[in-house]
């Protein structure tokens, strides 16, 4: 009843006065503490994060570092599966999909983990009871997205208390300090705990609570964590496994952790980072801190129109958006928390972002937290380049090469082929093989398409050095699997995929029954042509590997083309018109050609495009987009399309039907992809550069009439600015981080420059040069 009461105020102010021209802040805040887990705020260096709940007399911290992993063992590979796969694609090819299906089910696919694949785990729980704080006002929790840090304001006792959290990439430490502006008002007890059994807690000398374990009864990671507790003023004593703090004037608490997933001693490395700050103040740390992360965030800025919703609770906000608030500048403030969890989970050296970036409770959490590879972590990386956060990219690039080793053995248990593959999911230890059932398990084209990440970090940064030392071999090998597995269709003499499925989906086969696997359904032959033609302009930008670039072009030339049907849409299975049997599904995979790839775009293939929208509206009138990264994907594939309209009409239902009060995606439950997408189609609506050109508010919705952007990059290495009034384009300004000739559009106009490194070119809307 509160939140309907609040709500209708909201409404009300937005009606009367529907605009606010003051500057917003970047920040999440909050009338009162998170009473679940969904209502704290994130913090995080990458490695180390935290959510934080803000409580007043109870405060919790739930504590993650990024390699508490269990390791109960992998799937069992199917040794000798290739010997099946010739009768399974004769089965394929002679529609004889139910039996084929039970067969890869049979010879191909490993059983499931108990867990499914081994799990992320939660650190644990640093709890702190204050004392004293039972009555409490003027209360406020925010999360400041400039510098990196959560604060927590209340008044109690006649005192105003500030406690303010953060994760510092330079010390490697999360800090809290807890304050207030009169003495002695601050006591409490501190302890450390984890869910389950098996952890041991200890207090060793300065007041330094230690936590350690030996994950999953063994079968796991060895971690510790050190809680260094620094009272200013009052007295501190021990009572077991209990920090007890009386009458200090501040309070600061300093956590560190580690494991030995990378092979270093998880107490050493703790001891080593208390070590390294020991002289160091509270001050020193914070100041470190914040330019440090801000070189990252400050790169790029977004300024939207304001209604009187800004001036509202973020939880207020969101939920305003259940009955249409008119809210432009959430998109903003939506598209740079985005932005700060890719800083704050995926630094350059680390693991990459999970399902659940770094910030994971429990020990077991939704789907295990682990690396959905059929789109879930490449959507997590879909803002990474054109948000200009290059750097964050590069723990997922990273890890791509890593499933090689095992991937390479799949490729021969499975398929009988050279190269590498990897299916529909994976964890921390790097499995490679298909388990479970085929409806899931049954695609080999996950190492295909996160190796087309590594060509997309090239074209935004040209890395010649790191293309051809390591980019380059790993997308070589996930194409010589494709190129090796793909068999010529014998009706048609052309070539296709398979055994394989379209993620996740169903068909019905023309006798009615439901079936999965098929040869060449069309994501498959998507990914196909976006990978072999980057590893062609890969091999011709370095000048090597002539014969294989050859081999890729000639069989491209003969690749299956993806099917539009009777209807007008795009063909999911493309081998024959087969029925979806479920025509919401929250998998769009046939039209990764129009996102993320740019095999279909207006220029060159328009029919195409075409054939999308009606797969998206028939999507969507079936329920589609019911997930929260669905619909995040769903306003990318709009953007592309240059449909501001239904982008965002979906923005506003990704707020309303997938966001929860702490703006985490909910898919449900809380799954991070859905943040990223949607941050990344924010940054498509204003700029693309897919299709040879930088184009300029490309998808600019009605509801975003006046605005400034800056700081977005375009492949090529160009920087953009831009500044639009009305809903028409005023100013942009290119800086050329590479030299490259650059062609710009604005609507139906394109006109091209020569830069030099380093230079700046300033249009206005008509694309003429203002000197």
């Amino acid at each position: 009843m509160i939140r309907f009461f609040r709500n209708a105020i909201l409404i009300f102010f937005v009606m009367i006065f529907p605009f606010c021209c003051e500057a917003e802040e970047l920040k999440l805040w909050f009338k009162r503490p998170a009473s679940v887990w969904d209502e704290a705020l994130p913090v995080g260096n990458g490695r180390l994060g935290a959510m934080v709940f803000g409580g007043v007399g109870n405060e919790r911290l739930q504590l993650n570092e990024e390699s508490v992993w269990s390791k109960g063992g992998m799937p069992a590979e199917k040794k000798e599966g290739y010997k099946s796969i010739q009768k399974i694609r004769k089965l394929l090819f002679e529609g004889k999909y139910v039996e084929a299906e039970k067969l890869c089910l049979e010879k191909l696919m490993a059983d499931r983990l108990p867990s499914g694949t081994n799990t992320y785990q939660t650190l644990g729980d640093l709890n702190i009871s204050f004392e004293g704080l039972k009555f409490y006002g003027n209360y406020k929790r925010e999360l400041l997205l400039d510098s990196a840090l959560v604060r927590t304001t209340f008044s109690a006792n006649r005192a105003k208390h500030t406690r303010t959290v953060f994760s510092s990439a330079v010390d490697q430490t999360l800090i809290m300090l807890a304050e207030a502006d009169k003495p002695r008002q601050i006591s409490c007890t501190i302890e450390l705990s984890r869910p389950g059994d098996g952890e041991e807690v200890s207090i060793v000398q300065n007041h330094t609570l230690v936590m350690s374990q030996h994950v999953n009864g063994g079968n796991g990671v060895k971690y510790e964590t050190r809680i260094k507790v620094i009272p200013h003023g009052g007295k501190i004593k021990i009572d077991g496994s209990k920090l007890l703090v009386e009458s200090a004037d501040k309070l600061e608490i300093r956590i560190v952790a580690a494991t030995d997933y990378r092979g270093r001693d998880p107490k050493q490395a703790c001891v080593e980072y208390l070590e390294s700050i020991e002289s160091k103040a509270y001050d020193r740390i914070l100041a470190d801190h914040v330019p440090e992360y801000q070189e990252y965030f400050n790169r790029v800025s977004l300024e939207l129109p304001q209604s009187e919703a800004a001036g509202f609770a973020t939880d207020e906000r969101i939920y305003a958006q259940k009955n249409g608030v008119y809210d432009p500048s959430l998109a903003a403030l939506y598209f740079q928390f985005g932005r700060y969890l890719l800083i704050s989970s995926s630094r350059p050296g680390c693991m990459p972002s999970n399902l659940q970036g770094i910030w994971a409770d429990g020990l077991k959490p939704p789907w295990n937290s682990d690396y959905h590879i059929n789109i879930n972590i490449q959507m997590n990386y879909w803002p990474s380049e054109i948000t200009n956060l290059s750097e964050c990219h590069m723990p997922f690039l990273e890890f791509i090469g890593a499933l090689r080793t095992n991937g390479r053995k799949t490729a021969r248990a499975l398929y009988g082929v050279k190269g590498f593959v990897a299916h529909h999911t994976t964890d921390a230890w790097h499995f490679t093989t298909s388990f479970g059932k085929p409806q899931y398990g049954m695609w080999p084209m996950g190492a295909a398409w996160a190796s087309t990440h590594i060509w997309e970090h090239y074209l935004f940064t040209e890395d010649k050095a790191f293309l051809r030392d390591y980019g380059y071999p790993v997308m070589r090998e996930a194409a010589l699997f494709l190129s090796e597995m793909m068999v010529r269709n014998p009706k048609t003499g052309k070539w296709v995929t398979g055994p394989s499925m379209s993620p996740e989906n169903v068909f019905l086969t023309p006798e009615g029954e439901r079936a999965s696997v098929s040869m060449g359904p069309a994501m498959d032959l998507q990914i196909v042509w976006h990978l072999f033609n980057n590893v062609i302009d890969a091999s011709s930008v370095l000048n090597i590997d002539e014969k294989f670039r050859k081999k890729l072009a000639n069989q491209l030339a003969g690749l299956t083309p993806v099917k539009i049907g009777e209807d007008g849409r795009i063909l999911e299975w493309s081998a024959e018109e087969l029925s979806e049997a479920m025509p919401g599904h929250r998998h769009i995979s046939h039209l990764y050609g129009l996102y993320p790839s740019n095999e279909y775009n207006w220029n060159d293939k328009p029919e195409y495009m075409k054939a999308a929208a009606k797969v998206l509206e028939e999507r969507l009138k079936h329920g589609g987009g019911h997930t929260g990264w669905s619909r995040a994907w769903m306003i990318n594939f709009y953007a592309r399309l240059m449909d501001g309209e239904n982008a965002w009409k979906n923005l506003v239902a990704l707020w309303a039907k997938s966001t929860h009060p702490n703006m985490f995606d909910n898919h449900p439950p809380f799954q991070i992809d859905g943040n990223y997408g949607g941050t990344a189609a924010i940054a498509e609506m204003l700029l693309q550069s897919h299709a040879g050109e930088v184009n300029l508010l490309p998808c600019l919705p009605d509801q975003l009439p006046d605005g400034r952007v800056a700081g977005l990059m375009a492949r090529g290495g160009h920087e953009v600015s831009l500044e639009w009034k009305n809903g028409k384009l005023v100013r942009a300004t290119i800086k050329s981080k590479l030299g490259n000739p650059v062609k710009v559009r604005y609507g139906a106009k394109v006109v091209g420059f020569e830069m030099d490194k380093g230079t700046s070119i300033t249009l206005d809307g008509a694309l003429k040069e203002i000197i």
